[in-house]
């Protein structure tokens, strides 16, 4: 077994069945146990065994427990004395606070206790006589863990109904846990001796004394229960209870399976299985119990909080952790259920979230030693962020004497001890090897720093010896570089002037040849031009004299005409006169072409005139 999964089973309680949000503390004792001198009276024949009005919603936790709905009684078949019969639940017809018990319901399932808490609260606003309202705001008054208002909620309850279960059942877990078992004691005898037929009272009584270590007194208050009512489970599972802290584990688990016969589905019954089954080293059947408890009944902090226990044993962390959160949000001041859960989360190497829940355990419990254990392994095994190693394993050390000092007895610790310090050993040798290495390092990064210093001056001397060097074949450099820009610069200044002298002359050539090439080509224009006028006007004489000849020709031709035309006439008028008509003489036949007039004489030339 290694040194963590040891830690793990030092804080891997399981709580008897039915135990109210944290495991009962019983003194057990060496020998027979003394009998209470204040005997309670048998229960009454002709009393039934009330049924409560919760029993239509299934049977809460205790200190935890489900919200319930109130609802009418049943029906009884008995008739009893009206003296010893206590009163129905009182029925609730007004649809707002049903409506208001609905949404506490719901929100309490969820986890929102602080919703549930104020509906519950409007619920008794409105109807201050539901005493069931009451119970269950004490309910969730544990759940925030706040006891002194939880016992004053669950105290208006009995006011207002001495005899009702839950409340006394609730009332007197948390008395037992507050360190005032003998006191709740003697309130329910007083109780059961004013409502002898109120078998909650009685079942209440049978825990508070299991939880003082009255194992004998307990079993004879729960088989005068179970001899008015032979099927009342709650007194079977305390019977057996009994049975299992006496160590009769056969007896325990034949009456838990006669309760569970019974009631199949009650989650308390099936808690109750799982220890004995564990008792007899069954230990799947016990796993499986358990289960079936946490998942009848969501909010039954002791079932998820064995159930846990058990997963951690096989080192399931993720359910377990699952099962226990659930454990201690329906339990916050559950002190086993918030080791296992530090347990869980340190299987899961959440190590804050451990060591978290392992204080909160310190402070419900400052006493508990298996605490110390716990956190004196988390702080030898693991290495915790920002902590110093050194430190982390005195811290370790410092768990482990704190533990013996609670009375812790683990043989293992002188071994663990030792580690702690062989831990300690090596860590200071290993701080002394850095300081060394670092001393070492240091005296060499300042060899290397002088010797870099040395070089770097060695380095500045030379890059300055060079740079002068540079500087000076920069600057001959320069001087042979500006001459010889001086020299390129007048050869280039001749050159320019010799092209320019050169260019100018070239130029003026040019000049000259164009001037002569273009007289020559004036001259030779001049003399085109002058032809071209003389055989324009030789043309043009040419053209004038034949349009005088057929001006001419046409005027000559015009005169004939006109007397031809003249003759004609006159034939005619001579004709005429003689009485008969004489056609002209020149007349056209059809095919003749008409003379055409002669041209226009048009101006005459300067040889025409």
């Amino acid at each position: 077994m290694t040194r963590a999964r040891a830690g793990w089973l030092a804080g891997a309680w399981l709580v008897a069945a039915g135990c109210a949000t944290a495991p009962p503390q019983p003194v057990l004792k060496e020998g027979p146990v003394e009998r209470s001198k204040a005997e309670t009276p048998e229960v009454p024949y002709s009393a039934p065994p009330p049924k409560e009005a919760a029993a239509a919603e299934g049977q809460p936790a205790a200190g935890g427990a489900t919200v319930v709905k109130p609802v009418p009684a049943p029906d009884s078949t008995v008739t009893a004395s009206p003296a010893e019969v206590p009163p129905p639940p009182r029925e609730v017809t007004d649809g707002a606070i049903l409506s208001a018990f609905q949404r506490a319901l719901e929100a309490s399932n969820k986890g929102d206790v602080l919703t549930a808490e104020r509906e519950l609260k409007d619920v008794v606003g409105r109807n201050g006589q539901l005493d069931y309202g009451w119970t269950n705001l004490g309910v969730l008054y544990e759940r925030q863990a706040l006891p002194d208002q939880a016992e004053i909620a669950y105290k208006k309850a009995l006011v207002l109904r001495p005899d009702q279960e839950l409340a006394w059942d609730y009332r007197t877990r948390l008395n037992c846990r507050a360190g005032r078992a003998s006191q709740i004691e003697g309130e329910l005898r007083a109780g059961i001796l004013e409502h002898p037929a109120a078998l909650g009272l009685r079942t209440a009584l049978v825990y508070a004394l299991i939880y003082q270590g009255k194992y004998e007194p307990a079993a004879g208050e729960a088989k005068k229960v179970l001899k008015a009512d032979e099927r009342n489970v709650r007194a079977m599972q305390l019977l057996a209870q009994v049975y299992f802290r006496e160590g009769k584990n056969e007896l325990a688990k034949m009456v838990l399976e006669n309760a569970r016969a019974i009631d199949s589905n009650d989650a308390g019954t099936q808690n109750a299985l799982g220890l004995v089954f564990l008792a007899l080293k069954a230990k799947p059947a016990a796993l499986e119990a358990f289960r079936q408890a946490a998942t009848l009944r969501p909010d039954f902090a002791e079932a998820k909080n064995n159930y846990g226990a058990l997963l951690n044993e096989s080192q399931d962390f993720e359910n377990a952790v699952h099962e226990l959160e659930g454990a201690v949000n329906a339990a916050p001041d559950f002190v086993a259920a918030r080791l296992n859960l530090g347990n869980a989360y340190r299987g899961k190497q959440e190590l804050a979230k451990a060591i978290s829940q392992y204080r909160q355990v310190l402070r419900l419990k400052p006493a508990l030693n298996e605490t110390y254990f716990n956190l004196a392994i988390l702080h030898l095994d693991s290495e915790l962020p920002n902590v110093d190693n050194i430190e982390r394993l005195k811290t370790a050390i410092s768990y482990f004497e704190q533990y013996r000092d609670k009375g812790g007895r683990d043989e293992r610790v002188d071994q663990y001890l030792k580690d702690a310090n062989k831990g300690i050993e090596k860590e200071e040798r290993r701080k002394e090897r850095e300081k060394k290495d670092a001393l070492k390092r240091v005296e060499r990064e300042a060899s290397e720093k002088k010797k870099a210093e040395e070089d770097r001056v060695a380095a500045e001397k030379k890059a300055a010896e060079d740079s002068a060097d540079k500087a000076k074949k920069d600057a001959e450099a320069k001087v042979a570089a500006e001459k010889k820009a001086a020299a390129d610069a007048e050869s280039a200044a001749k050159a320019q002037a010799a092209a320019e002298k050169k260019s100018a002359a070239e130029a003026e050539a040019a000049a000259k040849r164009e001037a002569a090439d273009k007289v020559k080509a004036d001259k030779k224009a001049a003399v085109e031009a002058a032809a071209a006028a003389k055989r324009d006007a030789a043309e043009k004489v040419k053209a004038d004299k034949k349009a005088a000849v057929e001006a001419a020709d046409k005027a000559k031709a015009d005169a004939e005409a006109k007397k031809k035309a003249a003759a004609d006439k006159k034939a005619q008028e001579a004709a005429a006169k003689k009485g008969g008509a004489v056609a002209p003489a020149s007349k056209l036949g059809d095919d003749d072409e008409t003379p055409k007039p002669p041209p226009s004489s048009g101006k005459l030339g300067e040889d025409e005139k």
